[in-house]
């Protein structure tokens, strides 16, 4: 029988070989044909008596990169339609079945009576190393780039296909629960160890061994379905049981506040699955997995965290008739902390980076940076020696403007300050090639005005990076009033190359990200001047689903510098423009305390010495703050909400304002650039997932309150009285470059 996405070719000793190759695709995904196929070859194989045993293996560089989620999409749709022709019993049925349909197929494989062997060329995640976990034996190919693991957590889901039992029954329940939860994936070596696989071979010997163990009388059995099976880490209901899951309940409530169904999911899973046998463990499985496929996080999740950015990372948003662009070698002015951290990432791309400041020791600072970094990726075993030379010979220093005479991009990268600005690109357009586009790293000054001291503005774009630069995933595209297709095209191919996600923002004081996070920041300073204990605004922050509380980000970001964007936006926007008592507070933080953040090792927190202990509130805040509130009489509820709406009604003005055009960028922009609680999909999904009327009484709610900052704008109202949604409105256009 021919198959559309797989091979299958028997040998002459009854091995069949099943090749994935799914046609005009770089890696296999888990769809509805794969999943169709797959079935059939576990049922054409178990009935063929010539066949004796079965290795499955991927004509591509990777053995598979999970389930195509857009087939989850599909599925959500028709329990909708079932829903509403034949209720919620109907419903609940179909998804269940539908569900649990590729488990069924695992299982098929597992119990089949021949033996199956997973040849794992490459990597495997997600869906695709389930189907290795439900095979007799798994042998990898050496690859140090091959990756394995279930991802699945980080999208709102869990691996249903028997994730959350086959491998509790491989691994070590503390090591299991790790997998399963951080979602991290792992090398072939790791896995190893751990028992997620048997094997490691030579890429070219890989088929040999797989064939070679079941000639070799490989028995088509699962430990599990072996009599006399014992879990690797005892019962459940043992000393060892006992000791993981009550603390395991502990750590998962500190680690998500439980804002995350899948991943309370897991812990059920595995808790419940592991005390019964593995058919009942997997309809166990099944259940919870269409419970949580039903849940608003789980659809929030999978639409903003895998296909809004995958679309982003595609150039959804690249202007269209501008042809592809290959930045190779870049100029960074400016060597400071940030200029040499676009520096670096640049350099670890594959691009020249010459690295330009006011003197040769500055940009040589600037360099060293690139080197401590690379050496701290070596200690923890992310790179080699090698990769650190090949590194730092791509950086040239220097405080020659002449060095961007053969530059294909510039990004400036100097002080906050208007008048070093304008110098800067003076200079630079002194030696600059006539056709070469120009970047702003700034982080809130407009591009427009920025712009005026530029020959030519359509050559002039904003290119917003987030600190710090090596860790953070997203970046920011400014289009100022002036900036032209091939700026733009060229700064989100540039970001793209260095492997980062872009989103392409309109022009306005703080673009979008910080116009959000400032809002966040601002909310933590109201709370402490209303009198609320700043450990309870860390605490409710975090349980909102923050990553980190609005005073330790402001230490992380520096008071002197909040300080300075103040008495900016002050300046050219009129005293109404800032909150006087807020600029009291860090007029006395940083000009009478002497507390400018984590950089002088104190503000809001006290930092010790390096390996001397944690961060801790500064004794001295509660002098700082005009009342104390009893924290008993405080809601929590109330809390948690007023540090998301803020930044949901934000992000709405910024749509209000055309800064936002396209509703992904502000949930992919929102969760990857300022850490907006993720489970929410981001701050517009925020607002959609609640309805926008409901959202709408609850602005006007905490503007009784609180005040203007909570008034929803006109925008809003109008959504809210129609009934619409952002990505109803604003639907983003499917197109990707």
């Amino acid at each position: 029988m021919a198959y559309k996405n797989f091979r299958v070719e028997t040998d002459s000793d009854g091995i069949a070989l099943v090749t994935w190759d799914i046609p005009g695709r770089s890696m296999n995904v888990l769809d509805e044909t794969s999943t169709s196929e797959l079935d059939a070859i576990v049922k054409g194989t178990t009935a063929d008596a010539a066949v004796k045993g079965v290795v499955i293996t991927s004509a591509k560089d990777a053995f598979c990169a999970g389930a195509d989620l857009s087939m989850l999409e599909g599925m959500n749709q028709a329990y909708a339609k079932v829903l509403g022709e034949q209720g919620e019993t109907a419903a609940n049925q179909m998804l269940f079945e539908q569900s649990r349909r590729f488990s069924q197929v695992l299982r098929g494989i597992e119990t089949s009576g021949k033996p199956w062997v997973a040849a794992i060329n490459g990597l495997a995640l997600g869906g695709g190393f389930e189907i290795t976990l439900c095979c007799h034996y798994r042998v990898a190919a050496e690859n140090p780039k091959t990756r394995l693991g279930l991802p699945e957590v980080k999208v709102g889901l869990f691996p249903g296909a028997g994730g959350t039992q086959r491998v509790p029954r491989l691994v070590p329940p503390q090591d299991a629960m790790t997998i399963l939860l951080k979602g991290d994936p792992v090398t072939v070596e790791k896995a190893k160890a751990l028992n997620l696989i048997h094997a490691i071979v030579p890429a070219a010997d890989l088929i040999k061994a797989a064939k070679d163990w079941i000639k070799g009388g490989g028995k088509a059995v699962a430990p599990w379905d072996e009599k006399g099976f014992k879990l690797p880490g005892g019962p459940v209901f043992s000393k060892a049981g006992m000791m993981m899951f009550p603390a395991g309940n502990a750590i998962y409530r500190r680690e998500t506040y439980d804002n995350y169904p899948a991943a309370r999911a897991i812990m059920s899973c595995v808790y419940e699955g592991l005390q019964l046998p593995i058919d009942a463990a997997l309809r166990v499985e099944s259940r919870y997995f269409t419970s949580v496929l039903r849940s608003k996080e789980a659809a929030a999740m999978i639409r903003s965290l895998f296909l809004s950015m995958q679309e982003l990372n595609k150039g959804a948003r690249r202007p269209k008739d501008v042809p592809a662009t290959k930045v190779k070698k870049i100029a960074v002015i400016g060597a400071g902390f940030m200029g040499a951290s676009v520096g670096y990432v640049s350099a670890r791309a594959g691009l020249d980076v010459v690295l330009i400041d006011r003197d040769q020791e500055s940009a040589d600072k600037g360099k060293a940076h690139a080197q401590k970094v690379i050496e701290d990726q070596i200690k923890k075993g992310r790179a080699k020696p090698v990769d650190a030379e090949a590194l730092l010979a791509r950086i040239t220093p220097t405080a020659d403007y002449a060095a961007l005479k053969d530059v294909d991009l510039v990004i400036e990268a100097v002080f906050e300050d208007r008048k070093v600005k304008a110098e800067t690109f003076a200079k630079a357009q002194e030696h600059m090639k006539p056709d070469v586009i120009f970047a702003s790293n700034t982080s809130t000054l407009p591009i427009t005005s920025l712009a005026e001291s530029f020959k030519d503005q359509g050559r002039f774009v904003g290119i917003h990076f987030f600190s710090p630069v090596e860790k953070m995933m997203l970046v920011e595209i400014i289009q100022g009033k002036n900036t032209g297709d091939l700026a733009v095209a060229t700064a989100l191919d540039y970001v793209r190359q260095i492997g980062k996600t872009p989103i392409v923002v309109n022009d306005s004081r703080g673009f979008f990200a910080n116009r959000c996070v400032g809002r966040y920041v601002a909310e933590g300073n109201e709370m402490f001047l209303e009198g609320v204990p700043p450990a309870m605004i860390e605490n409710c922050a975090k349980m909102a689903g923050m990553p980190v509380g609005p005073l330790s980000l402001s230490d992380e970001v520096a008071l002197d510098l909040g300080l300075k964007i103040m008495k900016a936006t002050e300046a050219d926007l009129g005293p109404n423009a800032i909150n006087p008592d807020q600029k009291k507070l860090m007029v006395e933080m940083v000009e009478k305390q002497g507390r400018l953040g984590r950089k002088n090792s104190k503000g809001f927190y006290d930092y010790p010495e390096k390996g001397k202990g944690q961060k801790s509130l500064w004794p001295g805040l509660s002098a700082l703050q005009p009342k104390q509130l009893d924290p008993d009489t405080l809601d929590v509820e109330e809390l948690k909400q007023r540090f998301l709406v803020v930044q949901a009604v934000e992000a709405a003005r910024t749509v209000e304002d055309h800064v936002i055009t396209d509703p992904r960028e502000a949930d992919v922009g929102s969760i990857l650039g300022f850490g907006f609680a993720p489970f929410t999909g981001g701050t517009l999904s925020y607002i959609d997932f609640m309805g926008t009327k409901r959202f709408v009484e609850l602005c006007h709610k905490l503007e009784a309150k609180y005040g203007s900052r909570f008034t929803p704008p006109k925008l809003l109202e109008e959504m809210a009285a129609k009934g619409e949604t952002f990505y109803g409105r604003f639907a983003p256009k499917k197109v990707a470059a």
